[in-house]
């Protein structure tokens, strides 16, 4: 029996955070088998008191009502994980870690910061690591970039490899068909002029880029002198049409981020993620210079939505009955799909 197969039938879940993701987290749940949703967690009073499958839009009622703590929502019931889906910020996430994890219950979140803290955060992540210690539960966060396409999959695929130069991913993706959270998030439809300001302000950054470059240099064991982020806007040159919206040319289809990771001088990490609409030939390109040279291409891209509400559920199986501590993908037996 391999680590988490005791835990494959009836996997009891709280959630915290009903945004867009957790919705959906929910609706994927309640089409799963071998995973149970026994309670939900959300501040917005708009939603409090409502069952889950109205918010949800499930098209039927669970009998699970939003709570505004996790005491409540819990309220003669034990969960076996959190499914925590509030926040980007580390910082901000940290408190509601440390209450959780009082309740001595596994978590699984979708900061993007949270996926690889150490060498970016070190002295937030020790901190998380302790108090998951002390609670003796797992703490890992994940999602498909970062968690996944732009820094767990690379490091996998260097495993066939005798020797290892440099590592390029690059994700490049049509920005059409996405929420509209996220169209807003990468500035379309911005002016030049908004574009920059947001910049200035953090507001466009793709979060967790950097975290994706230390989780590779810290599984190479190469010790990184320097890294930066490069954020460009993808101008329209013509006007664009997205869903009832036109984005007249000149103004702002999306954003591209270069994250370069660099050994006594020598770019050893590139990660490029791009994101806009109308992109014209999305993917996912991994390329590995090194023995033996490697490309490996996922023609059209992995939908992000999906991909980061599947590998959230699926990872509360993989983090069952690990060591207590702050915990990334690297540190988990392979994540994979369940259907009971």
């Amino acid at each position: 029996m391999q680590r988490g197969d005791e835990a494959l039938q009836n996997i009891k879940i709280l959630h915290i955070g009903l945004g867009p993701l957790g919705q959906k987290i929910i609706k994927y749940i309640s089409e799963r088998k071998g995973l149970e949703t026994i309670g939900a967690v959300d501040t917005d009073p708009e939603k409090a008191g409502k069952d889950i499958g109205e918010i949800c839009s499930l098209g039927k009622n669970l009998g699970i009502r939003v709570s505004s703590d996790p005491a409540s929502a819990m309220a003669g019931k034990k969960p076996d994980a959190v499914l925590l889906t509030t926040v980007s910020s580390l910082e901000k996430l940290a408190c509601q870690v440390e209450e959780i994890a009082g309740y001595g219950l596994n978590i699984v979140s979708t900061c993007e910061e949270l996926s690889f803290p150490w060498g970016v955060q070190t002295e937030l992540a020790l901190k998380l690591d302790g108090i998951a210690k002390k609670h003796n539960i797992a703490i890992l966060g994940t999602g498909v970039n970062p968690g996944f396409l732009m820094d767990y999959l690379p490091i996998v695929l260097t495993g066939v490899c005798q020797e290892v130069k440099s590592i390029k991913v690059s994700r490049i993706q049509d920005a059409s068909f996405r929420r509209i959270p996220f169209k807003k998030k990468i500035g379309a439809g911005l002016t030049l002029e908004e574009f920059n300001e947001k910049c200035k302000q953090g507001a466009l950054r793709h979060v967790g880029l950097t975290e994706s470059i230390h989780m590779i240099a810290d599984r190479m064991k190469w010790k990184l002198d320097g890294a930066e982020d490069i954020i460009t806007p993808v101008v329209a040159a013509e006007d664009t049409i997205s869903g009832e919206t036109v984005i007249q040319a000149g103004t702002i289809l999306g954003v591209q981020q270069i994250g370069k990771g660099y050994i006594n001088g020598e770019e050893k990490i590139t990660l490029v993620f791009r994101a806009s609409i109308g992109e014209k030939n999305p993917a996912d390109t991994i390329e590995i210079k090194g023995l033996p040279d490697i490309t490996s291409t996922i023609p059209g891209g992995v939908n992000g939505d999906v991909a980061t509400c599947a590998i959230t559920i699926n990872a509360v199986r993989s983090i069952t009955g690990l060591p207590a501590g702050l915990k990334t993908m690297v540190d988990l037996p392979v994540t994979a799909f369940f259907s009971e």
